[in-house]
């Protein structure tokens, strides 16, 4: 099987490891994205279930719907053509099937903004991000700024789906629980889910696109309503 190599610049690695970091300041840490509802009822119980939870999210939830806007808002940077940018936030702004989602991507996405313009100043990004307070997705707003500042779409992609994944095992850990080695090798787990949804975000079609994952947004209404918890969605 042939293995693609992608070069990455130094300087567009480091800003790709720091956008990427827990410690970067957007906020992650508070969502779960409806994994403490399947937690509370008991759908989620060991590793293997935060596994196939975590997959399901990346395979045909909102993993696989901001993918596919992450790699178009990329495309569109990268190509200075701002009506596609601007496409490609309002629709992913739209494509959300609860509150607490809605709430967990465009926190995140403005927190995302504000952080990256004030640590990685462009004029570009800046004028993008002004054109959509407040309703900037967390993967809109990260592949806009990966292709604005020269990071490649696949390591970007990648990396982003790679996150997600690892917050949302971090959430288990917590809820589960489980030990910490247990949540490492759930990351590992998930690795080939990521590189197939990343695959599959670079060859999506938007007017194509959709998803089948019901049970995921049930989940994040009855946890809107969820009597004690610790996370946001």
């Amino acid at each position: 099987m042939a293995t693609t190599i992608t070069a990455i610049e130094p300087g567009a690695l480091y800003r790709l490891l720091a956008w990427l970091s827990p410690a970067y300041p957007v906020g992650g840490f508070s969502y779960s994205h409806g994994l403490e509802a399947a937690v509370e009822e008991g759908s989620v119980r060991d590793r293997a279930g935060l596994v196939a939870y975590v997959a399901a999210v990346l395979r045909a939830g909102a993993g696989r719907v901001d993918g596919a806007l992450l790699a178009a808002a990329w495309r569109a940077a990268e190509a200075k053509d701002d009506a596609a940018l601007d496409a490609a936030a309002a629709l992913a702004a739209a494509w959300r099937g609860t509150a607490e989602t809605a709430l967990e991507t465009l926190q995140q996405g403005s927190a995302f903004a504000a952080v990256t313009q004030a640590a990685w100043p462009d004029a570009r990004f800046a004028a993008f991000a002004s054109r959509h307070p407040r309703r900037l997705s967390a993967a809109v707003a990260f592949g806009a700024a990966s292709g604005f500042h020269g990071v490649p779409l696949r390591p970007a992609l990648a990396g982003w789906l790679g996150a997600f994944a690892a917050n949302l095992v971090s959430a288990g850990v917590r809820l589960v629980p489980l030990g910490q080695t247990d949540g490492q090798v759930a990351t590992a787990a998930l690795h080939p889910v990521v590189e197939a949804a990343t695959d599959a975000a670079l060859g999506a079609d938007l007017d194509r696109l959709g998803t089948a994952a019901p049970m995921l947004d049930l989940l994040s209404m009855r946890h809107e309503t969820q009597y004690t918890r610790l996370f946001r969605s």
